[in-house]
């Protein structure tokens, strides 16, 4: 499947996160609620609270302009553990990965900020400004 190209604004939007998600001491995830037993047995999953420029990150990214709606997760999430076909990843291949980032909260709580504390997000981003600085006019 061909991947439509991202417009230079969309592109610029995800690379003006990387100062914030790499500051000194930044946690995406503020505090997880839930976790606890109910009165009447129940168990309540915990959740995360995200930090409010994570949910702004993830609003970005899972624009139309970035999702691959072709994608196989399994495949991106290998994809996104090899560090050297992320450091060369094409546009196409980066909207993979992004996919997989953006969607994968939506079946494991917490996705989100682990993408962020495992590195990925940050790798993904910086080489979208490798490619702008390179490759995109």
């Amino acid at each position: 499947m061909k991947h439509r190209l991202p417009p230079r604004r969309a592109i610029d939007e995800l690379i003006a996160f990387l100062p914030r998600l790499t500051a000194d001491g930044f946690a995406p995830v503020r505090e997880w609620g839930g976790g606890e037993k109910q009165a009447d047995g129940a168990y309540v999953m915990p959740w995360p609270v995200y930090e409010e420029v994570v949910k702004e990150l993830f609003e970005a990214a899972g624009k139309d302009c970035w999702m691959d709606f072709g994608y196989v997760p399994e495949e991106a999430g290998h994809m996104l553990e090899d560090r050297a076909l992320v450091r060369h990843a094409s546009l196409g291949q980066v909207k993979t990965m992004l996919t997989y980032c953006v969607r994968g909260e939506r079946f494991c709580d917490g996705h989100w900020g682990a993408m962020i504390e495992q590195g990925h997000v940050r790798r993904l981003l910086e080489r979208l400004a490798e490619l702008r600085a390179t490759a995109i006019p």
